[in-house]
């Protein structure tokens, strides 16, 4: 039986501020602390270096999920995040996408996130730091640990 794994979305598998960047300034400003509840923001971001192939290598070793919280203000950002998902990954991610504003309450060994927020402190698995100020910084750090 394969251990369960959970990525987060955003400054994970998602690029997040590729998005906000194709936004216009006057946007930006109006937006300044709250770039997620921009409408349609969420359509425009591009994938982080190597995670569309870093997933696919995971979903082989483990029962692999798409953990995200979507905003709540952001009604376009829940659509927009299935969207992304099935542009990116396809059938690989075929009904593995999880949206929640509360990650402590899925079981599984593994979760990938960019920060401790939305319970991924409270985890009950193994919290996976991902990013340039976190201990697993790349993809590649992250593969390493988990294949």
């Amino acid at each position: 039986m394969k251990k369960i794994l959970y990525i987060d979305m955003d400054n994970v598998l998602v690029d997040f501020i590729s998005g906000v960047e194709q936004k216009d300034e006057e946007t930006r400003q109006k937006y300044i602390g709250k770039y997620d509840e921009i409408p349609g923001v969420f359509e425009l971001m591009h994938p982080m270096p190597d995670a569309i192939e870093s997933y696919h290598l995971l979903a082989n070793k483990y029962d692999t999920f798409i953990l995200s919280t979507a905003p709540w203000d952001n009604p376009s950002a829940w659509l927009h995040k299935i969207e992304w998902v099935r542009k990116h990954l396809g059938t690989v991610a075929f009904k593995r996408l999880i949206l929640t504003h509360r990650k402590d309450l899925n079981k599984g060994h593994y979760l990938i996130d960019d920060r401790e927020a939305n319970g991924a402190k409270d985890f009950g698995g193994e919290l996976l730091l991902f990013g340039p100020e976190n201990p697993y910084k790349d993809w590649e750090a992250i593969r390493d640990y988990l294949l």
